[in-house]
């Protein structure tokens, strides 16, 4: 026998598994074309959405993606009007699809420019929350103004997020929206993250992580509804590069955006240039690591434009890109 609670449950996982067959109903034509859940994204509601992270907490084991997406999607339609920090990668442009599905006007984009991003991943963020339909606001911030994070400490990001949060949140003031979202997820605990307790300080939400997704859910999640940044490789900032207490500048960052840059140019989507003063070490996906070192032409290439942007001497990493690589060092000093 199915007592009632359960038929609300059984039919709210259909709903939401036929929504997923269904995917996209995205982008239409013209400048106005917008991201909408499919018919079934608006499943009989549980009580609340927080009995049921609760429950994601307890039994992770038997969560399914339909489920966290169902509780994200309630979570949303609770939280009302957001803005949604958006640096244009796969979990927070998740995040603003889903935003602008349940909420359409209501859900703001907002992007932070500064010497720290890569110039082409602005234009990449202004494309995607155009292909959403959501309004979109690029803001400048300046944080390697700062002598705090130009020092470049091991909480180099908290002082980072104080200022991009904070600047997040006196635009939803102004705009008369009581909440600032971002794309921190489960996965994201696991690394070191100063900039966390400056989005606990200043109120900033964290959708994907209350309701327990990861970042393999974020990306089958995004790949079901037709998401073009699905597989995007990971980013971080431009200051990352760097190793702890090596000086932040403008110069310093344009130069290794410009050296991954010629990376991307010859194919790899997958890469890092960790600054090292006159040397730059260069990190490829472990699987193209040799077609760098075996291909003498490609080299030449790539070593070219290095030196065209500052750099004395190149080095590739053997073991290839990892995340938290600077952390690695960090470990070892202790």
């Amino acid at each position: 026998m199915i007592d009632a609670e359960q038929g609300v449950e059984n039919r709210e996982r259909r709903s939401s598994a036929e929504q997923q067959r269904r995917g996209l109903n995205r982008f239409g034509h013209g400048r106005a074309a917008r991201w909408i859940p499919g018919p079934g994204s608006l499943a009989p509601a549980r009580p609340t959405w927080r009995a049921a992270a609760a429950n994601v907490k307890r039994y992770t084991i038997f969560v399914t993606l339909a489920d966290r997406i169902a509780n994200l999607r309630r979570l949303l339609r609770e939280l009302n009007r957001v803005v949604v920090c958006f640096s244009g990668g796969v979990d927070s442009g998740y995040l603003l699809a889903e935003a602008v599905g349940v909420l359409g006007d209501r859900a703001v984009a907002l992007t932070a420019v500064s010497p720290s991003l890569a110039p082409e991943e602005g234009a990449a963020a202004r494309e995607l929350a155009e292909q959403l339909g959501a309004r979109h606001l690029l803001i400048e911030t300046a944080e390697v103004d700062d002598p705090r994070y130009a020092a470049n400490p091991v909480n180099r990001c908290y002082f980072c997020k104080t200022e991009v949060y904070g600047r997040a949140v006196e635009e939803a003031k102004r705009l008369g929206i009581p909440r600032v979202i971002d794309g921190f997820n489960v996965d994201d605990r696991g690394d070191v993250r100063p900039g966390r307790r400056a989005a606990q300080e200043l109120g900033v939400r964290s959708p994907l992580d209350e309701t327990g997704f990861t970042k393999a859910d974020i990306r089958e999640a995004a790949r079901r509804i037709g998401l073009p940044v699905w597989d995007k490789p990971a980013l971080a900032c431009l200051s990352s590069r760097f190793p702890y207490g090596t000086e932040i500048t403008p110069e310093r960052l344009t130069r290794v955006a410009e050296c991954e840059r010629v990376l991307r140019e010859h194919g790899f989507r997958v890469c890092r240039v960790r600054y090292f003063g006159e040397l730059a070490r260069v990190e490829v996906a472990p699987e193209e690591v040799a077609r760098l070192t075996e291909d003498a032409a490609l080299l030449r290439d790539v070593t070219a434009g290095f030196r065209a942007a500052g750099f004395a001497r190149v080095e590739v990493d053997p073991d290839g890109y990892r995340s938290g690589a600077m952390n690695e060092l960090l470990q070892l000093a202790r």
